[in-house]
């Protein structure tokens, strides 16, 4: 999911191709996608707000559409319709330190349990270790947790609404960085920093 207006970066650059350590945010994701042996195709959902990454993902010689740019969940109901997916997994653009290892433990638990959706999550105190202040944070059986922005779906039914879901928690570091604000990316700089002098 690359198409949204990125309104709290305060404009200039695409949010999804925003640096770290001289890769885009949207370069870094598409990379673990490709080591993934679950996934076998990667298409870009990408918007009029997004055109830049458009034309990067062409260059990368990666599959896009345009979607409306209603928001995230009408754009990717809309190219999941358009795409006619069975099996799909939605992640956003700003996760530049997902891992290989972390999406396809998704899988696994997707497919063992067997509910047509699985989000991934992570505790709230993950977050507060990191001075970063989660955007959502729901009550999940008497338990607080954060939505990453990873989330596997059975897509052909996509139509019936709200779908029964499983949860799969990490407690992860590198998941919480799910950038949105100036002050996230600067915190995701200062990590790629920081691992390179540990």
């Amino acid at each position: 999911m690359a198409g949204g207006r990125g309104n709290r970066m305060g404009g200039g650059v695409e949010k999804p191709l925003l640096e770290i350590s001289g890769e885009s945010m949207f370069e870094r994701v598409v990379s673990v996608l490709r080591s993934c042996s679950s996934i076998e195709r990667i298409v870009v959902a990408s918007s009029r707000s997004t055109p830049a990454t458009t034309i990067r993902a062409g260059e990368l010689q990666v599959e896009s559409i345009i979607t409306p740019g209603e928001g995230f969940e009408e754009d990717m109901r809309f190219a999941i319709r358009q795409l006619s997916l069975t099996e799909v997994l939605v992640i956003s653009s700003d996760l530049p330190f997902v891992t290989a290892h972390v999406i396809e433990g998704a899988f696994r638990k997707y497919r063992d349990e067997r509910k047509p959706a699985l989000a991934v999550m992570a505790p709230p105190e993950l977050y507060e270790r990191f001075d970063l202040k989660p955007s959502y944070v729901f009550n999940i059986n008497g338990r607080k947790l954060v939505p990453v922005g990873i989330n596997i779906l059975d897509a052909g039914r996509i139509n019936e609404g709200s779908l029964e879901q499983t949860e799969l928690v990490i407690d992860c570091a590198d998941v919480v960085f799910n950038v949105n604000t100036p002050g996230e990316l600067e915190a995701a700089r200062k990590r790629v920093d920081l691992k390179g002098k540990g």
